[in-house]
């Protein structure tokens, strides 16, 4: 086997973007509805942003720092970065191409008109007027940039008009002028309903209306044209690997300088001319490689707020979650626990089973002991409601709250405190590790002795993020289960590590990588030994060279392999002599795929895992994560038969390649496979059979 620096690898940025590549691929899709098309628009730039804000700041702090820590490197920072702008500004060139050739012709047609100044009637421009002084007025900072004088802030994020203009007693405009004028989105709304004809639907956007309203802030001047720009900042706090000191005072230290960290990204229309953009660029010391060109308007997140007008047609159809009745409906939640394991399928199936988890908990006089991980949580989440009145009612309540959840890390300080102050034992994470479990324990005192519940899943404790993404979620009463659960919260809580080895959970920092390197070298050995053998592994994302190179090794070895990867995949299939044996595709469709399910063939006894983590050096090496096995047979059975819908998807399915073009997965099958709305129905036929 060559080394692993040697193997076929895509740098993880790069995948990436071919993982946003393919969310914008669903804001061209007809068969998507429009408004949902617009929101992929929205869901494609959120998602840039927060890959400026961390993983392109990073590299470009890396550019700044000495030549010895980029040697160590397995890759040149300015190369990367120079790779990333040329395929994010072919990006953008093919974003503004689909929302100016395609999904606004195709508003226009449901008489939706994204009214520009020049178009406006004299009815509109008279409420615009109007909407200036009785809106506009109080926020925006009109402020001319007088050459090496005080320079203006940018704010990270905020949108500003760049003005070119010339002195009104400057007959012949010989000399420019510029200026700055912030546009308010972060305090109006972006999209204004302007009066229209009957019959007609007419909005502006908000940097429209400060466009149309320029001329009044600079009454001295002739205004030659406005240009939008936006400044991306650093947001990386930079804490993982600090190994001493109070981590949580150094994470609100860092909170506070989050939105003044160096530039990552300037983001300017592309029809700017070259003299204003070097004029501000050297204002603000922007450098080159921080430059990227965009449309008309920036910060298209804002899509998600596009009105509607009550056309719900043009939305996707409702999908109502799905009671799990068993659990919902049942007078004795824990003895149906008790009975047999039960597994949930978000946003299939409703997260009422996981919130009344914590609810009957609270309530219940035999229960004594609730435990939790939280790493991300709704802003009024009943569950964190559901702790507090477990503390009132006299339970031992124990919560141990990850600190380091990115851009969850004020909120999650926030739910820490009103935990504290209700009486939870809030246990924090501490410098270098980061917990990334998503478990929960329940202790019931039972017939003179104790029974552990616990409800384990591959996503957060989270009712808001529930609904839309896909994950699996178990509960279950094994003592061989719950016994290694209890174990971890009391790592989790004295930070001593358990003298009984972990048996049967995966856990990142104790048997996680080895774990899955033997069930990937039995199925080698078992290839090889001439017995079946295969492995099917969903996830977010595969990044970690060493299981990158155990693929290929098991592929070498005549394995099949099955990969589901949503977002980044650093693996390349299908290379002659390394990768024949793997074939991975992605699926990106209106919920976002989020379960990860590992499984291995086992001679016939399928080891079926589901788990908290990606196969990335930081999951497998760095967190506290788990994986859990599946040991009720018919649980194992649908789960199986849930991911090989996903693998016969035909309809949103993407083959993933060495050339990262995207194409849609053909399979043998004529009939549409659309494998969310598959599972759906597959649910709700389950349903109707248990009425």
């Amino acid at each position: 086997m060559e080394k692993e620096e040697n193997l076929p690898y895509i740098h993880r940025d790069i995948s990436w973007l071919s993982f946003n590549a393919r969310v914008l691929q669903e804001a061209k899709d007809p068969t998507v509805p429009l408004f949902e098309r617009l929101k992929f628009l929205a869901i494609y730039s959120s998602n840039l942003d927060e890959f400026f804000r961390v993983r392109v700041a990073n590299h470009h702090n890396l550019l700044r720092v000495g030549k010895k820590t980029k040697k160590k490197l397995d890759y040149n920072p300015k190369q990367l970065v120079k790779q990333i702008l040329t395929i994010v500004n072919e990006q953008q060139e093919e974003f503004s191409r689909i929302f100016e050739k395609e999904i606004t012709p195709e508003l226009n047609q449901y008489n939706i008109h994204i009214r520009r100044r020049l178009e406006l009637n004299e009815e509109q421009k008279e409420f615009l007027d109007d909407y200036f002084s009785d809106h506009l007025l109080p926020f925006v900072q009109p402020v001319l940039l007088m050459g090496n004088k005080v320079k203006p802030f940018l704010n990270n994020g905020a949108l500003y008009l760049a003005i070119q203009m010339y002195d009104k007693d400057d007959i012949r405009g010989v000399k420019d002028y510029y200026a700055l004028v912030k546009i308010p989105s972060d305090h109006l709304p972006r999209f204004i309903e302007l009066p229209s004809k009957q019959g007609h639907r007419d909005i502006i956007i908000l940097d429209d209306i400060v466009r149309y309203s320029v001329g009044t802030m600079f009454p001295g001047y002739e205004i030659k044209d406005t240009y939008s720009i936006k400044l991306t900042r650093d947001a990386e706090l930079y804490i993982d690997d600090e190994y001493s000191g109070n981590l949580i005072q150094k994470i609100k230290n860092s909170l506070a300088k989050r939105h003044v960290g160096p530039p990552s990204r300037f983001v300017y229309d592309r029809e700017m001319p070259p003299q204003l953009l070097t004029y501000i660029s050297d204002m603000f010391g922007i450098q080159k490689n921080g430059w990227l060109r965009e449309g008309r308007y920036h910060n298209n997140a804002d899509f998600f707020k596009f009105p509607n007008f009550g056309l719900t047609h043009l939305q996707n159809q409702p999908l109502p979650p799905l009671p799990y009745t068993l659990l919902e409906n049942s007078k004795d939640f824990f003895g149906e626990i008790k009975k047999r394991d039960q597994l949930i399928n978000f946003p299939f199936h409703s997260y009422e089973s996981v919130v009344r988890f914590f609810e009957e908990a609270a309530a219940d006089p035999f229960v004594t002991h609730i435990k939790i991980v939280q790493y991300r949580v709704a802003k009024k989440s009943r569950i964190m409601a559901a702790l507090i009145n477990a503390v009132k009612s006299g339970k031992q309540v124990s919560c141990f709250v990850e600190v380091k959840a990115r851009f969850d890390e004020e909120a999650n300080l926030y739910w820490g405190d009103v935990l504290e102050k209700a009486g939870v034992q809030v246990h924090y994470s501490w410098p270098g590790i980061k917990v990334h479990a998503k478990v929960a324990l329940v202790i019931r005192a039972e017939n003179k002795s104790t029974k552990l519940y616990s409800y384990m899943s591959s996503g957060n404790f989270h009712e808001d993020t529930a609904k839309i993404y896909g994950d699996f979620g178990l509960f279950t009463a094994r003592r061989k289960l719950t016994l290694e659960i209890a174990r971890l919260f009391s790592y989790l809580e004295t930070k001593k590590k358990p003298r009984t080895p972990f048996k049967y959970l995966l856990v990142g920092q104790f048997n996680l990588r080895p774990s899955l390197v033997s069930f990937i070298d039995k199925e080698i050995a078992n290839a090889k030994a001439g017995k079946p053998s295969g492995i099917t592994i969903k996830l977010n994302s595969l990044q970690d060279r060493e299981m990158v190179a155990k693929l290929y090794e098991a592929s070498q070895a005549s394995v099949p392999v099955r990969i589901i990867s949503r977002g980044i995949c650093c693996l390349l299939p299908g290379i002659k002599g390394v990768s024949d044996n793997i074939k991975v595709i992605s699926i990106v469709d209106r919920f976002l795929e989020h379960a990860r399910v590992f499984i291995f063939h086992n001679n016939g006894e399928d080891n079926l895992y589901v788990s908290s983590a990606d196969w990335m050096t930081r999951n497998l090496s760095y967190r506290i994560e788990t994986v859990f096995p599946i040991f009720d047979k018919n649980i194992k059975k649908e789960i199986m038969h849930l991911v090989e819908l996903q693998w016969s998807d035909n309809v949103k399915a993407r083959v993933i390649d060495k050339k990262q073009t995207n194409d849609y997965q053909k399979t043998k099958s004529d009939v549409p496979n659309r494998s969310q709305l598959e599972t759906y129905y597959y649910f709700k036929r389950k349903e109707q059979k248990e009425k």
